[in-house]
């Protein structure tokens, strides 16, 4: 079952979890449906710098993205969060001149620091957070009311927090910590902000999501809500559960075999869940699609999952 619609009042979504668990696909899955229910949303792809392929917008269906939102749908754009403008406007808060700080931008060996100093990507990226929450439109009100976040590892989410504080400690005044402080309130405000981890009905996800979510905790991000993808369709009730493993003890493999024990290491991990995290738990059944067909799909889901 799948139940959303909590998530909807926030203006950033961070969806985060280990690789291969489907996270771009429900980040893009999520920007469809909020879009669908009225928000004017962007979904944004963490990105260490603008050339990197997009893997957001293979699960949106369009050919590329850049630095800057392009339409992708109604009330749907969708961005590449990508160091680089936050810097320049970090470059822009330290330099006493506009000119300055895009002249230093043009500088590849200054880009090149930027990039790979301790805390500047992050940092880069907050700023960049920063300015597309601010947006807005002609009458004032905000340009993008929902800003979803698909961060490209797990680790990603805790750094956002955890290293601008530690900045905070060696600049502790000044625009910047003003900017680092402004980020850091929106990050850690749970009515504003929440984390979406996202992982499968196995084992090993399963206990990957539990320490993620212990992890997001403890720097003081919300957790809004743990998405449990591709979780098979389960048509038995516990007595017919019982009559199949009978029929098939005694039987060499087979696909139904390795079905079912899929289906019960599903039941078992939803429980774990269940016990171990105090979010809500969302969950979706396995979509036989891909590409953009499979997020338009999920989408779809969602909306009749809240119906």
């Amino acid at each position: 079952m799948v139940a959303l619609k909590r998530l909807l009042p926030l203006r950033a979504v961070l969806v985060t979890g280990k690789g291969g668990v489907g996270k771009t696909t429900v980040a893009a899955s999520l920007a469809r449906y909020a879009a669908a229910q009225g928000k004017r949303v962007l979904c944004a792809e963490m990105v260490g710098d603008a050339e990197t392929a997009s893997a957001l917008a293979d699960a949106l269906g369009v050919p590329r993205l850049d630095v800057e939102p392009v339409d992708v749908g109604p009330n749907l754009k969708a961005v590449l969060l990508a160091p680089t403008l936050g810097h320049q406007r970090f470059l822009r808060d330290v330099l006493p001149m506009r000119l300055l700080a895009d002249a230093a931008m043009r500088s590849a060996a200054i880009r090149r620091f930027l990039a790979a100093a301790p805390t500047f990507p992050e940092m880069g990226v907050l700023y960049r957070l920063l300015d597309l929450v601010r947006a807005k439109q002609r009458d004032g009100s905000d340009l993008h009311e929902m800003i979803i976040v698909d961060l490209p590892a797990t680790g990603h989410a805790l750094a956002l927090a955890q290293i601008p504080q530690s900045l905070l400690r060696v600049i502790p005044t000044g625009p910047i910590a003003s900017a680092v402080k402004e980020g850091l309130a929106l990050l850690m405000d749970p009515e504003k902000t929440g984390a979406l981890v996202v992982t499968l009905p196995e084992t090993l996800p399963v206990s990957e999501a539990l320490e993620l979510a212990r992890g997001i905790e403890q720097h003081e991000i919300p957790l809004a809500q743990v998405f449990v993808n591709r979780v098979p369709f389960d048509p038995f009730s516990d007595e017919e559960r019982e009559v199949v493993r009978a029929v098939l003890a005694d039987r060499p493999p087979t696909l139904g075999g390795r079905t079912l024990e899929r289906i019960d290491r599903a039941r078992v991990a939803l429980a774990r869940l269940e016990r171990e995290v105090k979010v809500p738990i969302a969950t979706l059944q396995d979509v036989w699609l891909e590409g953009p067909r499979l997020a338009e799909e999920m989408a779809s889901l969602m909306a009749v999952g809240e119906a």
